[in-house]
């Protein structure tokens, strides 16, 4: 039986790696005659952002079982039920090998992700129809993770696959980029554009 032992506190921290940290502006809101009003577009009126697709409850069991994740595996990595969120992930244990695959929808995009000096090995790859993304944290000194970006509309996909450490010696590839592009291509139709 395989057991994948991540420690949420790395898997969080792994997914800020993946993203860049960006000073939120607080905007005025428009006013007539002095006085505020409220405008009804379904964004928050203080000027963050939240992203708008969550794959912790529109990621299909279908894409899932596509992709050959266990669906009943979901571990939820972040998903905020309220306020503004840049970033929602959800994690899954691959039904091929010690290792999980996790799905991370952000308002962010790839030239932030180019932009960040904890990231690298940068390198453009087709996923289906769009211009992907591929690095690695610096911090992975053991090359067990590597992330496959895909850009939507609203920001950003960051399909991650993580090698468990204790298997290590079996990873096809290290760090497994091959692999989380494998399963950004097999997830990439069930994710908007």
């Amino acid at each position: 039986m395989r057991t994948a032992v991540v420690s949420p506190k790395f898997v969080v921290r792994t997914v800020l790696a993946g993203v860049v940290v960006v000073g939120v502006v607080a905007g005025c809101s428009p006013t007539k005659d002095g006085t505020p009003t409220t405008e009804v577009s379904g964004k928050p009126t203080s000027g963050e952002k939240t992203v708008q697709y969550n794959p912790c409850k529109e990621l299909s069991d279908e894409a899932l079982r596509a992709t050959k994740v266990d669906p009943a595996s979901k571990d939820v990595t972040t998903d905020a039920p309220t306020g503004p969120v840049s970033a929602r992930v959800c994690q899954w244990t691959s039904t091929e090998g010690p290792y999980y695959v996790s799905v991370s929808s952000t308002i962010y995009s790839q030239d932030d992700a180019r932009k960040n000096d904890k990231l690298t090995g940068f390198r453009d790859v087709r996923i289906g129809s769009r211009a992907g993304l591929v690095y690695q944290d610096k911090s992975d000194e053991d090359k067990l993770r590597c992330y496959a970006n895909l850009p939507w509309s609203k920001g950003m996909f960051e399909v991650t696959v993580g090698w468990q450490y204790s298997e290590r010696a079996s990873m096809p590839q290290s760090p497994p980029c091959d692999l989380a592009v494998r399963h950004a291509q097999e997830l990439e139709p069930y994710l908007p554009k």
